[in-house]
């Protein structure tokens, strides 16, 4: 059986499904996030150890501001709810990307991340403000700062996922098939996966399909 360790998916959908259903883009957004909440839980049963979540791109502030207001309060309001039932959980919560936010999520941020540090069921990277490109360029320039050799090793020990393995999977949902600047180091040899389903509309069972047909796949990481 193949090893699994790390899942990553690109949450796509939401706004098309709210237009579709409810007439709003935000409500796809507040569906979507008991969507996150059933991932979670199959992610437990499943033993895998890191969840990465692309929630908001460096490419989505040029979003309405109306639209961006309302999907910074609805993780506000998460994490000052369900922050304390993940720790219960023991599921470690790490930010990746550039905190630039309103003082109030920054703190919730930083707060989060501090009251979950020590815990090891499972640790959930929320990719907020993230570009692969962003990350890349800035791991180049303390490579050159610090006078390092560049070399795979060093790229890897300068980037926001340093020490965290490379997705073994990355889901799409959304029916669109690209990477939008996410995790272009990490998804080398990531097997990918492409949803037809909106993200409020895929399930656990969608999910356990496309954890099974993983373990169906030969990896041969360039071997024969």
């Amino acid at each position: 059986m193949n090893r699994l360790n790390h899942v990553a998916i690109i949450m796509d959908g939401n706004g098309r499904w709210g237009l579709k259903h409810k007439k709003s883009r935000n409500a796809g957004h507040k569906a979507g996030l008991k969507t996150v909440e059933k991932i979670i839980k199959t992610t437990i049963k499943n033993k895998i150890k890191y969840l990465t979540l692309y929630a908001f791109s460096t490419e989505n502030w040029k979003r309405p501001k109306k639209e961006i207001n309302f999907l910074f309060n609805l993780l506000e309001n998460f994490l000052t709810e369900r922050i304390d039932d993940l720790h219960k959980q023991n599921i470690k919560l790490k930010i990746i990307g550039e905190k630039i936010f309103s003082s109030k999520l920054n703190k919730l941020l930083r707060l989060s991340e501090k009251k979950t540090l020590n815990n090891k069921k499972l640790q959930i990277n929320l990719a907020l403000n993230y570009g692969s490109k962003t990350e890349l360029i800035s791991a180049f320039k303390k490579l050159q700062k610090n006078k390092v050799k560049i070399s795979e090793y060093n790229i890897k020990k300068y980037l926001l996922t340093n020490k965290i393995p490379d997705p073994d999977i990355l889901i799409r949902t959304g029916n669109t098939q690209r990477l939008s600047n996410f995790l272009l180091w990490q998804l080398a040899y990531t097997e990918i996966f492409f949803e037809k389903k909106l993200w409020p509309d895929f399930n656990e069972k969608d999910f356990g399909k496309i954890l099974n047909k993983y373990q169906k796949i030969r990896r041969n990481f360039g071997r024969v």
